[in-house]
């Protein structure tokens, strides 16, 4: 099989012939349709996250389609259209996975970091860990889904149900998925972007945002919750500015830049700030079945699968709307 793989970090993938590998156990075979490149991968390409397996062949937003079973799957068959995330296996049995915290769980691998991803023609997965997919994101539509979806239903249940003014800041894959979910469900989006990002402001009003501007504006309104998806951590004292008493800021990524001091005047009148680590299989199921509802559309920029350093520069420069996924 084709893949783009790295070698060492801080270099570009290079296209490699590997042979397909077997699945074993509970592990599934599946033919990658479109693997989807997220800001995650640069984090792991640049040692901000600095422990991958090695060699590796990144990616954790997959769609395909299973072809093998290994000896002891019992739930998916060959044929089953599936998506793969971060979240590639949890043990089961640490104290987070007793307590329904398997995002956090001790023995975790991650896809396209611990273990082999997507950025390949195959790959193979615990069926666990796999969710079965609608048909209508059987294509690189459904890519986005698998984390900057995921990671930003997460996020968004982390702002709580009371919240109905809630800023995105970076508006890329995860808040233009997001935004429709929020509209569906009747909240109000205010959207920040990189200053001066005319077009991508444009885009969250085209979606249905109240309110666009720079990161540096103060919003028309004060918010009841933050979303932070931007790894830019000065903005976590400005999203305490623009929130009401009582309100949230979650940062939705995995990295994140230094978050610079501030008065506590900003953290008082019961304000909070949280982050959110990976995604459960309880967050895939429930996110899949309302974005099939929504319907969620993405929208995306196409990549060959041997164009993938191109792709991963696309997303480092903030050069698309919408999100960047690779194409078998």
């Amino acid at each position: 099989m084709r893949a783009m793989v790295m070698e060492v970090p801080g270099q570009p993938l290079k296209e490699k012939k590997l042979p397909i590998p077997a699945p074993t156990g509970k592990q599934v075979l599946v033919k990658i349709i479109a693997c989807g490149v997220c800001r995650t991968d640069l984090h792991i390409m640049d040692s901000e996250l600095n422990q991958p397996k090695l060699p590796l062949i990144p990616g954790h937003e997959i769609v395909g389609t299973v072809v093998q079973l290994g000896s002891n799957v019992e739930k998916l068959k060959v044929g089953d259209l599936v998506g793969i995330p971060w979240l590639g296996f949890a043990c089961g049995y640490c104290k987070y996975c007793r307590r329904e915290q398997e995002n956090l769980c001790e023995n975790a691998l991650f896809t396209g970091y611990t273990m082999d991803g997507g950025y390949a023609e195959y790959t193979v997965a615990f069926e666990d860990f796999c969710f079965i997919l609608p048909s209508i994101y059987g294509n690189p539509s459904g890519a986005p889904l698998l984390c900057a979806g995921l990671i930003g239903y997460r996020s968004y249940t982390m702002a709580g149900p009371n919240a109905e003014k809630i800023g995105l800041y970076g508006f890329g894959a995860a808040a233009h998925i997001l935004i429709q979910v929020a509209l569906h469900q009747g909240k109000e989006i205010y959207a920040f972007t990189r200053d001066g990002d005319i077009d991508s402001q444009k885009f969250a009003k085209k979606l249905g945002a109240t309110w666009a501007g720079d990161s540096t504006i103060t919003p028309s309104a004060p918010l009841d919750a933050a979303i932070i998806f931007a790894p830019v951590g000065s903005l976590v004292p400005k999203a305490l500015k623009d929130l009401d008493k009582g309100g949230s800021v979650v940062c939705g990524g995995i990295h994140m830049s230094d978050i610079p001091s501030f008065p506590y005047q900003l953290l008082w009148e019961e304000r909070m700030v949280r982050s959110v680590a990976n995604l459960t299989r309880k967050d895939g199921l429930e996110f899949i079945a309302l974005a099939a509802q929504v319907p969620v559309k993405t929208e995306t920029t196409l990549f060959p699968l041997e164009k993938a350093n191109e792709a991963l520069a696309a997303v480092r420069d903030g050069q698309v709307q919408g999100a960047v996924v690779l194409v078998m």
